[in-house]
């Protein structure tokens, strides 16, 4: 899930130059292209593979194990849990909510659960996990099946803000981490339009 940093290009003072300034002007802007592009990469890569930017609805994936493991999942049917939490996901295309369908990385008949995954469509994304770890949105995404990134959500056109907690979120969406009673909002609204502060999930009581 993680790309690595660009470091600094190490050019020493006393290497020898042939075919003067143009020579140098070429590897230092080589050496500045390469920083530039380890800068902007993050910690967060991109989308999985497979993932869509078309429109709305957005179905939950039928091959639950190619899904799984192009997020970094796989199936814990049935063990014993370290990890066992719940985040509540709301997306709103200009005002309207688009439907989280159930059973994302997840099926009874199949006897399939990977560690994120959906039983409804509350919204509600179960983490369950074996081992403690960290899980990410862009991982829940990556299993859906839907492209995520700072400035979208699938196909869906406009200006995206989000937030988290209730809180403006300005980082890529990708990299929040799914914790125990956690509310993120993915609104996108029409481009320059004012976004507006989404009120709470009102979480069921066997939750809390």
């Amino acid at each position: 899930m993680h790309a690595a940093r660009g470091g600094r290009p190490a050019v020493a003072d006393s290497t020898p130059w042939r075919g003067g300034r143009a020579s140098r002007a070429i590897v230092a802007a080589a050496a500045a292209v390469l920083l530039l592009a380890g800068c902007s990469s993050g910690a967060v890569v991109g989308s999985a593979a497979g993932t869509t930017t078309d429109a709305p609805p957005w179905p939950a994936p039928t091959d639950l194990t190619a899904r799984a493991d192009a997020a970094g999942l796989s199936n814990v049917w049935g063990e014993r849990l370290a990890e066992h939490v719940h985040t509540h996901l709301t997306i709103l295309d200009g005002g309207e909510p688009v439907t989280v369908p159930g059973n994302i990385g997840h099926s009874d008949r199949a006897k399939f659960a990977a560690q994120i995954h959906t039983h409804d469509t509350s919204g509600i994304i179960h983490v369950e996990s074996p081992t403690k770890d960290t899980f990410t949105l862009g991982q829940f995404f990556d299993e859906w099946g839907v492209s995520i990134g700072p400035a979208h959500v699938g196909g869906l056109h406009g200006d995206l803000t989000v937030w988290v907690d209730g809180r403006r979120f300005f980082g890529n969406p990708r990299s929040i981490e799914l914790t125990n009673l956690r509310q993120v909002v993915l609104e996108v609204t029409t481009i320059g339009e004012a976004p507006h502060r989404p009120a709470p999930f009102d979480w069921p009581p066997q939750y809390h």
